[in-house]
């Protein structure tokens, strides 16, 4: 099995290394991940400069390093060398939750694998870890692995870890809540007017979802579809028995 690591937080990410190793065991690996930290990139895609795919010398992979975004990095791995199976996304340093997986270069870059036909799985973990803290994730992260080349969940997965060791595994569904969007003007050391964008949620977690596992200590995955037609709404339009003015 060929299977393809990237990320968002760049490639000297240990969160990137942990997530190799731990696909090692399965299969062949290529490591390909932007040469700077893309966080909250999304999906977004680089048409208007060419890209540079250069060798990245990780030790003990084979790994290169892009001056481009996380999706960049799926469709230039992709496009190099022999087919890929799997993609692996990760691990984020800074869970994907809810909302967030809006913004996510993490699950932006599995999503691009799946929309080139390739399965994928993003890994995130909710923050406050250090590079060391990733040994003890490593036995938790090979079970999740296993999981998914077990066959059972195919297309697209958005897996996250808690803070601690996981107190096992649940399927979920993602967590809709609203957020607050808060910016919060600041100065630069010129004097300068600058701000900052963060988010977070104004509501508990529901039973069932992503946040409301991660929560409670659990190792989270969600699957995903590209499909983002609200089924319901559609139907509820269609029933009016008239045509769009």
């Amino acid at each position: 099995m060929r299977i393809l690591v990237v990320n968002d937080d760049g490639i000297y990410s240990p969160g990137l290394l942990a997530l190799a190793h731990a696909a090692r065991l399965h299969g062949e690996v290529r490591i390909v991940a932007p040469d700077v930290e893309q966080s909250a990139m999304g999906h977004a895609m680089t048409y208007t400069r060419p890209l540079r795919y250069r060798p990245a010398g990780l030790p003990g992979f084979e790994s290169y390093k892009v001056n481009g975004t996380p999706a960049d990095c799926v469709a230039l791995g992709c496009h190099q060398g022999d087919h890929v199976d799997l993609v692996l996304s990760g691990v984020n340093l800074g869970a994907n939750l809810g909302n967030s997986m809006w913004h996510s270069g993490t699950l932006a870059a599995a999503k691009q694998a799946v929309l080139l036909g390739v399965r994928a799985a993003a890994f995130s973990v909710r923050g406050g870890y250090e590079p060391s803290d990733f040994e003890r994730l490593a036995p938790y992260l090979d079970q999740v692995v296993e999981l998914i080349l077990d066959g059972d969940a195919e297309g697209l997965l958005n897996v996250n870890f808690p803070t601690s060791e996981p107190r096992g595994i649940k399927w979920t569904r993602q967590s809709v809540r609203h957020y607050d969007g808060t910016v919060t003007p600041a100065q630069d050391p010129y004097g300068q007017r600058i701000y900052w964008c963060s988010v977070s949620p104004l509501e508990p977690a529901e039973e069932g979802t992503d946040r409301h596992a991660v929560d409670a200590g659990y190792t989270s995955i969600t699957p995903l579809r590209l499909d983002l037609t609200d089924e319901k709404e559609l139907h509820r339009l269609q029933s009016l028995n008239r045509g769009p003015r």
